[in-house]
């Protein structure tokens, strides 16, 4: 599926050409688009609004995950994967219901990306990364279980392998090569360009207009200044768009609230740095592009605040195992299957259909020692720094330090002997005093009575032991089950959690060569010329490869992907 340059591009090129390709994002998509561009032997000019202290993205930040199907790891583990169980547990959680097989439908090319990432989670995704020096941690984590029947939303099965050295791990290869690119001539940055418009001539989009913002020694993820120094015009025969989602602005998340997800929060905090602000997207649909999928977004339940945070509102989500109890502002535990790590949007519209933008976890001493692990490169120093005695600590007595620090200063945690006085402290940090005593021991004790036996019709007690059942989860994310009001496992903690703001799972629409469709392209969309989008921006594929819900450990690897098919394209697009 190879691109053309168009007659008027090449009438443009004869004009001025200051590269061979645009690519308007530095983050973990451009980075790898402009990789593969370099590699091509095309001159890329890598724009951005940031100082070079973002370099990298929202990819920096994270914890590293990536979905893998059939991986060394999870063989080492004795996790039994396929492509077909990965591909049917896909297709449970993404539920692609608006024009699979109509290609005006939104979710065509959307279906037609998660087929083929899918194959590449399961082919060469880890021996392409392995070749770069990319390694994991051996043991396979087990996110979004779902919790319904064997087709609906969930993983089967652990597939979520977390980078070593988490987030800037995966980014390292990547900004290595385009630097690399850089001092051989073929890559140059232009750090505080903001582009405002994308140029179009003859229907073809042939470069960017913007603002030069004033130099910036912000540290990454802070605020940058917005003050104008100066404009620039810049053309090439190709664009590519890789600048994000909308999850650092909070007006557009509201703006695209699906009503499915229950009442729009009055509250909720940023898991991403404000400059995730999502411009590009309305820039690149004036400029012809085809957005879908719009209201299809991915925020976070378990979200606190952080008490050392870096950017506004930030927070940070628990990576909790699956014993910690679950309730709502009044304190009732939510049905099954909302538990911690099965269901991020079901349990979301649990949380909103009660007419608050908060729960609560209750859990104990053991259980945090042995359950939380915080999201974020820079809340485990341990696998981010690749220190092999440190992180061997989590297998130990003992919360994590990054924990341990949430625990003790963090504004949402509780920490008590008694149960009375954990209530006290639950209410005290809210506007009202929702949480009954009596009604909340009561639900802990029935609770407890079901891990008597060794078996139950307690579900989140069945979840438990079948966690358990993984060596992995066994070893070092779920701990035996206990009576949560045995003085032994505390002291008591209850943890309020926040909506935690985080990805776009629309976007552009894009072929499967990454090439954006266009708006006023007849009753089929056909390609915008000059017009390619990857990562976020295009629903990291097909303007939506996820559809409504996420498997986990393929929002970065869907910026791998789609940013590699798009710099792939556009440089033989650009080979005459």
């Amino acid at each position: 599926m190879v691109s053309e340059v168009t007659k008027a591009q090449l009438m443009r090129l004869d004009d001025v050409m200051d590269a061979d390709v645009i690519v308007v994002g530095s983050g973990l998509a451009g980075l790898a688009a402009t990789a593969e561009l370099a590699r091509a032997g095309r001159r890329v000019l890598l724009l951005d609004q940031e100082p070079e202290t973002n370099l990298g993205g929202q990819a920096f930040w994270s914890f590293g995950g990536l979905l893998l199907v059939g991986s060394p790891e999870q063989h080492r583990m004795g996790i039994k994967d396929s492509p077909e169980l990965a591909w049917q547990d896909w297709l449970g959680s993404a539920f692609f219901d608006r024009g699979v097989d109509d290609p005006a439908g939104q979710d065509y090319w959307a279906y037609r990306w998660a087929r083929a990432y899918v194959d590449f989670a399961a082919g060469e995704n880890r021996s392409w990364l392995h070749a770069m020096g990319v390694r994991w941690f051996p043991i396979v984590a087990w996110a979004e279980r779902g919790g319904y029947l064997a087709d609906g939303h969930g993983n089967s099965v652990p597939r979520f392998h977390v980078t070593w050295g988490t987030g800037p791990g995966v980014v390292a290869p990547f900004e290595r090569r385009v630097r690399d690119a850089a001092a051989a001539g073929l890559v140059e940055f232009r750090f505080r360009h903001r582009v405002d418009e994308l140029t179009v001539t003859g229907g073809a989009v042939d470069g960017v207009r913007g603002a030069v913002l004033e130099p910036s020694t912000a540290a990454r993820g802070t605020r940058s200044s917005r003050a104008e120094t100066g404009e620039f015009e810049l053309h090439a025969p190709v664009v590519i768009v890789t600048s994000g989602g909308i999850g650092g602005n909070q007006d557009l998340v509201r703006e695209h609230w699906p009503e499915r997800l229950g009442p729009v929060p009055e509250r909720m905090i940023c898991g991403v740095p404000e400059h995730v602000d999502g411009r590009m997207l309305a820039i690149a649909g004036r400029a012809g592009g085809r957005l879908v999928n719009q209201d299809r977004m991915w925020h976070y339940t378990e979200g606190i605040q952080n008490w050392d945070p870096v950017w506004a509102r930030h927070g940070i989500r628990i990576l909790a195992g699956p014993s910690s109890l679950w309730l709502d502002a009044r304190g009732r535990r939510f049905p099954a299957p909302n538990f911690p790590g099965f269901d991020t949007l079901g349990t979301l519209a649990a949380i909103t259909a009660t007419g608050y933008d908060y729960s609560w976890f209750v859990l104990t001493e053991k259980i945090i020692e042995k359950e939380f692990a915080l999201s974020g490169s820079e809340q485990n120093p341990d696998l981010t720094g690749k220190d092999v005695k440190l992180t061997l600590s989590r297998v130990r007595p003992g919360a994590p330090a990054p924990v341990e620090a949430f625990k003790r200063r963090g504004a949402d945690f509780v920490v008590a002997a008694t149960l009375a006085e954990l209530v006290k402290g639950m209410n005290e940090l809210t506007a009202e005093p929702l949480i009954d005593l009596a009604d909340l021991e009561r639900q802990i004790i029935a609770r407890d009575r079901e891990t008597d036996n060794p078996y139950t019709k307690d579900l989140q007690v069945m979840a438990i032991r079948n966690a358990r059942r993984y060596r992995g989860d066994r070893l070092s994310r779920t701990a035996a089950p206990h009576k949560i009001l045995d003085p032994k496992a505390g002291p008591l903690i209850a943890v309020r959690l926040n909506i935690l703001t985080r990805k776009t799972l629309g976007g552009l629409q894009t072929d499967l060569a990454g090439r954006v469709l266009g708006v006023r392209s007849g009753p089929v969309p056909s390609p915008v010329p000059g017009l390619y989008a990857a990562g976020e921006a295009a629903g990291f594929g097909g303007g939506g490869m996820h559809g409504y819900r996420s498997l986990e450990g393929s929002f970065l690897g869907g910026c791998l992907f789609s940013g590699r098919q798009a710099g792939r394209d556009a440089a033989r697009a650009t080979g005459a």
